[in-house]
This record gives C-alpha cells, sequence and structure tokens, in this order.
C-alpha cells in the first residue's frame, strides 16, 4: 500500500503549496502538524540537513523544498499537469516559480516592515518585482494560461497571506497591490482563490490574521 506523509505548518505558504499540489492530483496522503519551536524526531530525522517543512514522505523516501516536492508530485502522479509538457514552457515556469520564491517575499517584507528611506527603497522593489508579475500575466487567466500551474501555486503568497502582513504591519502606505496598479495581479487572484481545491487548503483568515499582527507587533517591539 502506497504511504504519503507531509510534514507542515498550518500557517505556512510553502507547507499549504504542497498541499494544493496533492489535492490538485487527487492523491491521499496523511497530514503531521509540525511546531517548529519543537521539532519531531521524524523530521530531524527526514530532514536532517534544513531541519524545515514542507517535507513529504512517499514510501519511506523523503523530499524536501517546495518547489522540488511540487515537481515531485508532478512526476510521480497522474491527474492535472502542474508543469507544461514543452520543453521551454517548463523552463520557462521554473523560472519565474523561483522568482517569486527568491524576489517576493524579501521585498514585500521589507516594504511592509522597514521604516523612513530603507522603507522607500523596499517598496520600489517589491513594486518592480509586482510589475514583471503583472506583465507576465498579460492574456492569461493563470500564470500557466487556461489552467493552473506551477507558478501559481507557488505564488499562493500573494494570492492569499500577503494581504494579512499588509493589513497589520501599519507602516506601509500605500498598499502595494491594489487594482489602479496591478489589474491583472488582482483578477488573478480572484479567480486563483476561487478554486475549490485552493480554498480548501488556505488558512483560516481570522486565525492567520491573528498570527500576524502577533508577529508584527512582536517585531516593532523589538525594534523599539
Amino acid at each position: 500500500m502506497e504511504s504519503v506523509k507531509l510534514f507542515g505548518t498550518w500557517f505556512s505558504p510553502y507547507s499549504r503549496r504542497v498541499e494544493m499540489a496533492l489535492k490538485l492530483k487527487g492523491v491521499e496522503y496523511e497530514y503531521i502538524e509540525e511546531d517548529l519551536k519543537n521539532k519531531s524526531p521524524d523530521l530531524l530525522k527526514y530532514n536532517p540537513v534544513h531541519k524545515k517543512v514542507p517535507l513529504l514522505i512517499h514510501n519511506g523516501k523523503p523530499i524536501s523544498e517546495s518547489l522540488l516536492i511540487l515537481e515531485y508530485i508532478d512526476e510521480t502522479w497522474p491527474g492535472p499537469a502542474i508543469l507544461p509538457s514543452d520543453p521551454y514552457e517548463r523552463s520557462m515556469a521554473r523560472f519565474w516559480a523561483k522568482f517569486l520564491d527568491e524576489k517576493c517575499p524579501p521585498a514585500m517584507t521589507r516594504a511592509c516592515m522597514r521604516t523612513g528611506e530603507e522603507q522607500e527603497k523596499a517598496y520600489e522593489e517589491a513594486i518592480e518585482v509586482l510589475t514583471f508579475l503583472e506583465n507576465e500575466l498579460i492574456g492569461k487567466k493563470f500564470f500557466g494560461g487556461d489552467t493552473i500551474g506551477l507558478v501559481d501555486i507557488t505564488a499562493n503568497l500573494i494570492a492569499h497571506w500577503h494581504r494579512f502582513f499588509e493589513e497589520f504591519s501599519e507602516i506601509m502606505q500605500p498598499p502595494l497591490i491594489t487594482k489602479e496598479k496591478f489589474p491583472n495581479i488582482c483578477e488573478w487572484v480572484n479567480d486563483y482563490t476561487n478554486c475549490s481545491f485552493v480554498q480548501e487548503n488556505l488558512p483560516e483568515k481570522d486565525k492567520l490574521a491573528q498570527l500576524y499582527k502577533a508577529r508584527i507587533q512582536a517585531a516593532k517591539a523589538a525594534t523599539q
């Protein structure tokens, strides 16, 4: 019998993207919630290098790092494709997924949390990053075209998580993502978050809002 386990945390966009991919493929799996302040022996055993989530265990074999897990899921199980079949399109999907992971979280977080000149610079960097994504969506419903793919799943941080970070930062004005500045991204957010398998794997809004509010307040207190 096939065994699929996913170690994750409820609030992590990286864990949730793996769950979305598994749900998209119709894969049955056991979810194991991790306490990152008190990591389980199994997590440390199966991911000794990074010691973090998400971690997928398939028939006793561990796969770590969310983007690698997404590709593994796509290659292992039948169902809707996560990556395009065309070699060039696959390479472009990998490019934009890596771009999202490397550029978006740092720039958008700094824009929310920094102050003064440092915040202004971070805000400009975040706008530049989002402009690239806005242009990539021209003429498309999803980054993958007419269907959700690797880049869409990778971009879930923008679709759901960022709104709470931005709301409670109380620093950044004006907001980063608006219909006036980024109409394509806003339309994509609406289409993406209204997909049933995506909705099933988004954290509860109130619970996530409370977590972000507490984290941002703690971060501010530490700098005072």
